[in-house]
This record gives structure tokens, sequence and C-alpha cells, in this order.
């Protein structure tokens, strides 16, 4: 079917559980958005095509992501489409030699979790160039018109981090923080700090809270945030720390082992995000007081049922957009959820993100719920 065509074929809305916007179409029978209007729609592969599906991550070490190729390859396959993986391990320049591999292999559509927000926009204008819609998955791409964007919702996380800070940390004439950003190259970690700028800008501005100190933790890597907080710690001052302010669960790993070598352990609350196991079994130890849990299976599987449908010439409509800088992309954009040790077992565990026997493993008697 000629992209031309997609216009009139049935629109839906993906996974009710994500917002949305509606998106544009090209021009020219090409794929992505003009300012026309309509909805987004893909090459000419055809409706009930067998198609194939690039996927190109900028990571697997970390367990998150492996979740997500997982919960999107299967989703793919159910609707008869085949996944082409590859993982970056954070380099630039391996992550462009991959989607250009991906492109030579024909996929009807590509998939992009961006190492780097701004490098990867080449990457989009070679797909783009060869006929092939883009979709950034759960991170930006910067500079280029992405045709579809998929991800939850990081300004929301980063307030959710802040404001559990501040509801859960004791009174006190002034409360001393640690932050620890993000990659400086992610925009998720912008928009995360962004966030968490909403809530704490304004106690500073009140005299109720005190950066102690902050940095960007490269790579997102846990021995860069346990430097950030060791530095914290070597300033010499008398007040104790109030909170660790980690924008992920790897760096909060590595905020707490700086924190158990001085010995502050559960005695400095400490965020992150994702509901990775190891955070799972840190919060159930007390040593850290929160995660964001995102429910990754409904988001690869929204990401997965747009790129296949593009990838056959079908239209996608969104409810939502969000802006990369230079264009308003549509946005398929997921809720999250703040878990704690009196929640971890109705969420996480109970989605099946998270097996209760893994969470709870040498757990203390009285930190051992009933099992659902």
């Amino acid at each position: 079917m000629d992209a031309r065509l997609a216009l009139t074929c049935v629109s839906i809305v993906l996974s009710a559980a994500l917002g949305a916007v509606v998106a544009r179409g090209g021009a020219d029978g090409a794929p992505g958005r003009s300012g026309g209007g309509g909805p987004v729609r893909g090459g000419p592969a055809g409706a009930e095509a067998k198609v194939t599906i690039g996927f190109s991550l900028e990571t697997l070490k970390e367990a998150r992501w492996q979740q997500d190729r997982e919960h999107f390859t299967a989703r793919a396959a159910e609707l008869g489409a085949d996944v082409l993986v590859q993982s970056a391990n954070g380099d630039d320049t391996r992550q462009m030699q991959d989607v250009r591999a991906l492109i030579s292999s024909r996929v009807g559509a590509l998939v992009i979790v961006a190492h780097d927000a701004t490098a990867m926009a080449g990457a989009v204008d070679l797909a783009h160039a060869a006929g092939i819609p883009v979709i950034a998955y759960d991170h930006m791409i910067r500079k280029s018109p992405v045709d579809l964007y998929v991800s939850f919702d990081n300004v929301r996380v980063g307030e959710l981090q802040a404001k559990f800070v501040l509801e859960h940390t004791k009174p006190a004439a002034k409360k001393r923080i640690v932050r620890i950003f993000g990659a400086p190259t992610d925009d998720n970690a912008k928009f995360l700090k962004e966030g968490q700028d909403h809530v704490l800008l304004p106690a500073i501005a009140r005299g109720e809270v005190e950066i102690v100190h902050e940095d960007w933790a490269e790579d997102w890597k846990p021995e860069n945030a346990k430097k950030i907080v060791n530095a914290a710690l070597t300033r010499g001052d008398r007040e104790p720390l109030v909170a660790v302010v980690a924008s992920n669960d790897g760096t909060a790993g590595g905020a707490i082992q700086a924190l158990t070598e001085a010995g502050l352990a559960e005695k400095v609350l400490v965020t992150g995000q994702d509901a990775e196991l190891a955070a799972a079994q840190r919060i159930v130890a007390g040593t850290q007081a929160m995660t964001v849990y995102k429910p990754i299976k409904k988001l690869a599987a929204a990401a997965a049922e747009a790129a296949v449908r593009l990838a056959r010439g079908r239209s996608v409509i969104a409810r939502t957009t969000v802006s990369n800088g230079t264009d308003e992309l549509p946005a398929l954009v997921g809720d999250v959820i703040v878990v704690t040790r009196d929640n971890l077992v109705d969420t996480a565990v109970r989605d099946g993100f998270l097996a209760f026997d893994d969470v709870f493993r040498g757990a203390a008697e009285d930190r051992r719920p009933r099992r659902p």
C-alpha cells in the first residue's frame, strides 16, 4: 500500500493506558509528518505484510533495558513481525553504525533508544532518506523530526522524587540535600532535573532546603554517583545530610555505597527510579526509601504496536505532543507509580515486573510480607 493511502486506514489509539496527541502525516508519500495535520503514517509495506523492525538500544547492561527488549520483541512477534536488536553499549559511534546496519537490512520501521539525544539526529535523517519511519523510545532525539516519541512522563518522575524527599524527611531548620543527575547527554536526565526543580527550587527560595552538592553522573554509572556523594561527604560540614535525590536506581546504588562506607546507610533518605531488582531489595533492607515504577511492559507493547503499524503503512494516532527543541513530536506517554516498602508487592511484583522470591530473598521475617 502506498504511503499516500495510509490516511485512509483505520487509525487507532495504542494502549489506552498511555496518553497521547494527534500526529501529522508526511508529504509526497514519505513516512513522517507535515504541517497539514493527520495521523502518523508509515511506508508502503502493506497492511498485513511480514515486516522487520529495527531496535537500536543504547545499552543492555541494565536490567531495565533487557526487559524493554523482551517485551518489545514478544509483542512484535505476536503481531507477526521480526525484530533485529542492536546494543551500542553507550558508544555513540557504535550506535550510528548499528543504525546504518539496520537501514541496510531494510527494516520497515526503526525504534531508537538514543545514547546521545543530539548525535542520533543524523540517524533519523538517514532513516528518513531511506523511507523508514523512526520512533524515539524513552529517550528523546533532538534536532530531528522523529515520527513518534514513546516514553513515560519523566518530568513527573522528577517531581515525585523531590516531593517524596520533602514529605518524608524530618522537619529541620534547613534540609541538606545532595542531588545526582543522570547523564548530561540524555534528555531524560534533563527532564528529571526539570521536575525536581519544580519542587525543590521553591523550597530553596523559602529557606527550607539547602543543596549541599549536585552533579551529573556521566553515563548514569553508579561509580560516578558514588564520587558525587563522596565529594559531598568530604566537605567537612557538621550538619548531617537529610537526603540524596538520585535520578535512577543505578545512581542510587552508587550513592548508597558511599553512605554505607561512611556509616550513614539508612540514616539518609535516597530516591531512585526504574524499580530494578537491586533497588527493590535495598528498599526492603531500608537503605533506599523509594523508587519510581514505570510499567515497561505496557510501554514496550505500545511501541511495538506503533512500529509494526508504521512498517505496514498504517496510521497511528496519539493524543499529546512533546517538544524536542525544534519540533512538536506526536507522543505516547505512560504514567508512573511511586514505590515504597508498603506498596512494592501491590505494584511491581503484582504486575510481574519483579518476582516475589527474588525481592524478598534473605529478607528479615518482619520485612517479608505475605505472598500475593
